[in-house]
């Protein structure tokens, strides 16, 4: 008998959990009940719309195939995001236009090419070098913004940074609009071929009266393609811009994990002062973090403007911010985490509202209210925040 009393044990063992979930998400927090309830209604209503033949398999493909590169976008950005605070501990507001900076600078640059006729004869040097001017425009600017702001308040109360990096948003975003003016600039065409071989019937033109066909266009591209029996307009740039984005990220992630900058990086996070002791230099490793996610958040931008085709000097607002909600969703301080929650977002913006048979114009909305959503059940987000046990 006494061999048979933990098996007898295990099912009020199982209801006393059930129990105790069911008690820790109604009475003791009503908070996750509404949330679960409005999560119900939710399924319900996408289910609903799919039902009625609201939204098809090959709408759903191509908003998340669009989600991919908007999330590629927000995780270059959310790597910045984190990569500050798990140093620093602040949320460093002025990294959308941080962003904005490379995007801008990069127009300026692709238009000379263009001008000079680089971009014509070489595209793909032009663009590689138009993303590199880009992304080291960021990081002077992010340079000279932690050294000028935010070097001489290390030692000051977290919410003093904070105030001064709003403030230094403002600033960046006022700086560009009297320097270059508040009009929307427009990246020009860009067309890269590729791979004539593979695709000998794409992109054909008349050259003295021998037909010579190009292959696909990259970038400005749009080619209409059956795909197991689904029927879908597939643009090469968004392919283009996610495959770039998870190639930085790879890279960011081998140096933070495999290079001494990336193990300095990690000491100086956990404890400065026993860093400082051990012979690192913090300010050094303080820059090279500002560095590494300026780099990938002027690249980013480039990226963005190329398929979006517009810069000014507010473009970095929205994107800042809903990178940030990124970062906070995969949990703010952890590198994956950033990685998956620009990814999810961008996924779930563009999906969420034509599934639920909502407008475009709402996917804002549905944006932050997942955060909130996900907040509720998870306050430190999916990853979870990594914290050194001194810091918590």
């Amino acid at each position: 008998m006494a061999s048979d009393s933990p098996r007898l044990a295990q099912p009020t063992t199982a209801r006393s959990s059930v129990g105790e979930w069911l008690l820790d998400n109604t009475i003791r927090n009503p908070l996750r009940l509404v949330g679960m309830i409005f999560i119900l209604f939710l399924l319900y209503t996408a289910y609903a719309n799919i039902a009625e033949g609201g939204y098809s398999l090959e709408r759903f493909v191509q908003n998340f195939i669009f989600g991919l590169a908007q999330g590629s976008i927000y995780a270059l950005i959310a790597l910045g995001y984190t990569l500050v605070y798990g140093i620093l501990l602040m949320i460093n507001f002025a990294h959308g236009e941080i962003f904005m900076a490379g995007a801008y600078i990069g127009f300026f640059t692709i238009d000379a090419f263009e001008r000079n006729g680089l971009l014509l004869t070489q595209p793909a040097l032009a663009l590689l070098l138009t993303i590199l001017t880009g992304a080291i425009s960021s990081v002077i600017v992010a340079v000279l913004l932690e050294r000028i702001a935010y070097r001489p308040l290390r030692s000051a109360p977290r919410l003093v940074p904070l105030i001064t990096a709003i403030g230094a948003s403002i600033a960046l975003q006022q700086l560009f609009l009297r320097l270059f003016g508040a009009s929307t600039r427009r990246y020009p065409d860009v067309n890269f071929y590729v791979l004539p071989q593979l695709f000998p019937n794409q992109e054909c033109i008349d050259v003295n009266g021998q037909t010579v066909c190009q292959g696909i266009d990259l970038i400005k591209g749009r080619y209409d393609v059956v795909i197991a029996g689904l029927e879908l307009r597939i643009l090469p740039i968004h392919f283009v811009v996610f495959f770039l984005a998870v190639t930085l990220m790879a890279i960011l992630w081998f140096i933070v994990q495999r290079t001494k900058t990336g193990k300095a990086m990690r000491a100086v996070a956990e404890d400065k002062s026993t860093a400082a002791l051990m012979g690192i230099n913090v300010d050094r490793v303080i820059v090279t973090t500002f560095v590494l996610g300026a780099a990938l958040a002027g690249a980013g931008g480039v990226l963005f403007a190329l398929y979006n085709q517009q810069v000014s000097p507010f473009i970095g607002f929205i994107p800042g911010i809903k990178a940030f909600t990124a970062a906070v969703l995969g949990g703010i301080g952890n590198i994956p985490g950033a990685m998956f929650g620009g990814f999810f977002l961008g996924v779930v913006e563009s999906v969420a509202p034509s599934l639920l048979g909502l407008s475009q114009q709402l996917k804002d909305v549905i944006a932050f209210g997942m955060l909130v959503l996900i907040l509720i059940f998870r306050p430190t987000g999916i990853f979870g925040e990594v914290l050194a046990k001194k810091k918590a």
